[in-house]
């Protein structure tokens, strides 16, 4: 088996940078380990990037169960949480979210689901969007998590950029929908952190041609 690879290094140009938002729940931190790398590499491709998470919605009564819970929501009590002017604002977003039994935590559900004002008034429509997740186990629903966030952009009429096999990265990841790790195996480790890096800077390059090509209308 082969494969081709183009690579290209990111140029500065005269076009306004893209705008990425990357909006995630975590409940102990592994998911936002990623969220992190995701940012990084958009940064590094050469977006304005907001690091968002979502309102957390579990009762403090499962929360203080939980140490790592405890632990995680503390340290990351700085981060801002998403608005619906995070969504408008930016020209790329890519949501992280645990698997739960296949499906998107509820948490960033409940985010996604208050943003009919904004689909009513065409603010979502033509942006670019990708995904990535982790599940405690392997095959833990990576994958119909992604595919559950993949019906919300249909609905929004976004333009989905997952990053296939675009990059040797990907081989080693082995997840062609987004990227996702076992937290069970412990945090995330460099190859799921090149595989998010990759995929920010795969959705960058969509949506800065998408953006220059409008510009140009």
């Amino acid at each position: 088996m082969s494969a081709h690879f183009q690579h290209s290094e990111h140029e500065e140009t005269a076009v306004d940078p893209v705008n990425v938002s990357v909006i995630y729940y975590s409940a102990t931190g592994t998911v936002h380990a990623l969220a992190q790398a995701v940012a990084e590499g958009a940064e590094k491709a050469g977006a304005t990037v907001r690091l968002r998470k979502v309102a957390e919605t579990a009762p403090d009564a499962a929360i203080s169960a939980n140490p790592a819970w405890v632990e995680h929501r503390a340290a990351t009590a700085d981060v801002a949480e998403a608005t619906h002017d995070d969504l408008a604002w930016a020209d790329a977003v890519l949501f992280g979210t645990p698997s739960r039994f296949g499906n998107p935590a509820s948490q960033l559900r409940a985010f996604i689901d208050t943003t009919g004002p904004l689909w009513f008034a065409g603010k979502i429509a033509g942006k670019v969007f990708s995904a990535f997740t982790a599940s405690n186990t392997a095959h833990g629903g990576q994958e119909s998590t992604i595919l559950a966030l993949s019906n919300t952009f249909y609905h929004w009429g976004g333009i989905i950029v997952p990053p296939g096999y675009t990059d040797p990265i990907q081989f080693q990841s082995g997840n062609p929908y987004g990227t996702s790790h076992v937290a069970n195996d412990g945090a995330p480790g460099e190859v799921a952190l090149q595989a998010a890096r990759h995929q920010a800077r795969r959705v960058v390059d969509t949506a800065a041609a998408l953006k220059a090509g409008r510009g140009e209308l």
